[in-house]
């Protein structure tokens, strides 16, 4: 039985978890919650997911939400072998350390620029700038401790007694990095202030299981 993604296309933790199955080769049915009427809220939807938000998955009656627990559980099922979770102690924890950067150094900042220049026009409302000065102030503070990272090493997880390689941490990153990028905020892009930040984005963006769900899952 195919495994049954349920969300919205431009949903941003729905591509997470697209390009996750797309770097994993799962195939995945995309059975839309349509954000715009509420769906997420209704009764039905809050069965699967008490919060109201997308996504969540069903794998075979297996019910899941929370798009980075979706996908740490993707790799464990389907890509035991592979090291976008890395299995040993050191490589692990580096691993987690890396996460625990991109859920508290980035997202929470690259949510309220998203959601200021991108998700409020488009429903017809004024972004408050004020808010997205604040936001990219912390952000690009935030990323030039990313710039230290990458001077020393090609991706977030790893250092020189482990070596660094591509792993759900960095991927993470993808979905509210493009709306950034989409909002015409170049802070990940500027390979003048910023080249070894400008580098590992390229790479991400530039993966195929990314360009395949970048426009919708």
């Amino acid at each position: 039985m195919v495994l049954k993604l349920y969300g919205h296309t431009v949903s941003s933790a729905t591509k997470r978890v697209a390009c996750i199955a797309n770097e994993l080769k799962v195939p995945y049915e995309l059975v839309t919650i349509d954000l715009f009427s509420g769906e997420h809220k209704w009764a039905a939807a809050l069965e699967k997911q008490p919060f109201g938000e997308l996504p969540w998955i069903d794998d075979g009656g297996f019910v899941l939400y929370e798009s980075r627990a979706i996908c740490r559980y993707l790799v464990a099922k389907y890509g035991p072998s592979s090291s976008l979770v890395p299995k040993d102690l050191t490589g692990n924890a580096k691993f987690e350390q890396a996460a625990s950067i991109e859920i508290c150094n980035f997202e929470p900042y690259a949510h309220v620029i998203a959601i200021e220049k991108l998700i409020k026009p488009a429903s017809g409302a004024q972004p408050d700038e004020t808010m997205v000065k604040e936001n990219l102030d912390v952000l690009s503070s935030k990323l030039d401790a990313y710039e230290v990272i990458l001077s020393k090493q090609t991706y977030l997880a790893g250092d020189a007694s482990c070596i660094p390689h591509l792993t759900l941490a960095d991927l993470f990153h993808l979905p509210k990095g493009a709306m950034v990028t989409a909002a015409g905020i170049n802070v990940l892009e500027d390979s003048n202030d910023r080249p070894n930040v400008a580098r590992w984005w390229k790479a991400l963006t530039s993966r195929s299981s990314w360009r395949a769900v970048k426009d919708g899952a």
